[in-house]
């Protein structure tokens, strides 16, 4: 008589655990791929109706080119960045781009890219409006080749910041950040703050004196559905990268489930509080609530804790959230009225201040307890990764300006640069021959879209 085995007795548990974390990395992927969506109807919500095409062909420019960029180039950079950086690494360029021919590779290098993007996608926010479609490409394949991955590179490639890098091991502690509060929206506000004050502010949004005068956006509705989707696709940025939902160990199989929920508590406690927070300060400051802050308040929640969410209590994740979003419209006000930069999406105070805040804090509220060590390292840490962006960002800028020149003429940027820049018309029952402004207005004689300035 023969004797059978159930085949499920002969798997190996790693094999299980890897098979199943493998298909949920993938599958985050997926969901943060939903984000660019999420960004090309916020950003689109907030530009006037003759600029909407070009917000979208920038969005798909910074996916479609921006992954073959960071496949061919920016990953291979990132490793080669880790191993310049560490002392007890042995740099080899081979290795740094043999992903490119190992397919066990490939899910890691999905997982990377889809993270490059969001960086390079948050800088069209900053310069809508009046920036040259060439120059924008010329940046986006900057962003996505050396500016985002040298950032990864010192720090989660295992370089300067790590605790395997050379400030890490002087420390004695690695960098904390756990999802790119700083590596990716922190990289992404401020390249979008220095490329808006270089490419200069839209034709009117200042008047004689330096006093900002409001340009509204043509539709509120997009705006919050956007910020609607790129808060889905965050569960996918957060949660997803608590990569391990199953580890092997003496006893077996086990799911991280307390870790997972850490994570997603966080997320959305920051979120709420974010909104909320910024839902309030807006209402102090303009005598109303305004739906535009509270959905940059949400985000700002989003990106404060982003760095965070395995790390701090549930309290920290809430106060760090808090923080945020009351920061956001103070801060735009401030890059606005002060600086006299027109960052039209406000990149700058949703994803670079609050980004920074939120991870220079992480040991105030960590659960394992406060660490002044901890807090020197991500203090230096935030002004590394700041200082190279504005300064690698300036350079690409340069660059795009002395080859293509950053921005469209006053010509063009009247005519609107749907038409003047490829030729089309969003909205042609609207927009007249592309040179008519939006927005919408209602029966009572106010704008139907909604505005930073409102």
């Amino acid at each position: 008589m023969i004797e059978t085995v159930d085949p499920m007795l002969q798997l190996d548990p790693g094999v299980v655990a890897d098979g199943v974390n493998n298909v949920w990395v993938l599958v985050v992927c997926f969901l943060i791929f939903f984000m660019q969506p999420g960004f090309a109807l916020l950003e689109s919500g907030q530009v006037r109706a003759k600029n909407v095409g070009n917000v979208l062909m920038k969005n798909m420019t910074d996916w479609t080119l921006g992954v073959l960029a960071f496949f061919v180039i920016g990953a291979g950079v990132s490793a080669a960045v880790g191993m310049l950086t560490a002392p007890e690494t042995t740099f080899d360029l081979g290795a740094a781009f043999a992903y490119i021919n190992d397919p066990s590779a490939w899910i890691g290098w999905f997982f990377g890219a889809v993270f490059a993007m969001t960086a390079a996608t948050i800088v069209s926010g900053a310069v809508a409006g009046r920036m040259s479609y060439t120059a924008y490409v010329f940046v986006a394949f900057a962003m996505t080749t050396v500016i985002y991955p040298v950032v990864t590179g010192m720090t989660w490639a295992g370089g300067l910041l790590s605790g395997s890098g050379f400030i890490g091991q002087e420390l004695g502690v690695g960098y904390l950040d756990f999802a790119g509060a700083t590596v990716v929206h922190m990289v992404g506000g401020i390249a979008g703050l220095v490329g808006a004050a270089m490419v200069g502010p839209r034709s009117g949004r200042f008047d004689s004196n330096g006093n900002s005068q409001p340009i509204p956006g043509h539709s509120m509705l997009l705006a919050v559905l956007g910020t609607l989707f790129l808060a889905f696709g965050w569960y996918g940025f957060n949660v997803g990268t608590q990569a391990t939902v199953l580890s092997v160990g003496d006893s077996g199989v086990a799911f991280e489930g307390a870790a997972l929920g850490r994570v997603v508590l966080n997320t959305t406690l920051g979120m709420g509080a974010g909104g909320v927070a910024a839902a309030l300060v807006s209402a102090s400051w303009q005598g109303k609530p305004d739906p535009l802050w509270m959905a940059n308040g949400l985000l700002a929640g989003l990106v404060a804790v982003t760095g965070a969410v395995p790390h701090v209590t549930w309290w920290g994740g809430l106060i760090l959230g808090a923080l945020a979003g009351a920061l956001v419209l103070p801060t735009y006000r401030w890059c606005v009225d002060s600086l006299g930069i027109d960052d039209v999406c406000g990149v700058f105070a949703v994803h670079g201040g609050a980004g920074g805040i939120g991870t220079f804090l992480i040991p105030v509220f960590a659960v394992s307890g406060f660490s002044a060590t901890q807090l020197a390292m991500q203090g230096i840490g935030v002004i590394i990764i700041g200082t190279w962006t504005v300064l690698a960002t300036m350079v690409a800028f340069g660059i795009a300006d002395a080859l293509f020149g950053l921005r469209v003429s006053e010509q063009e940027e009247e005519a609107g640069l749907d038409e003047s820049e490829h030729g089309v018309s969003t909205y042609p029952e609207f927009v007249a021959g592309g040179s008519r402004e939006g927005p919408t207005v209602s029966a009572d004689g106010g704008a139907a879209g909604g505005t930073q300035d409102d």
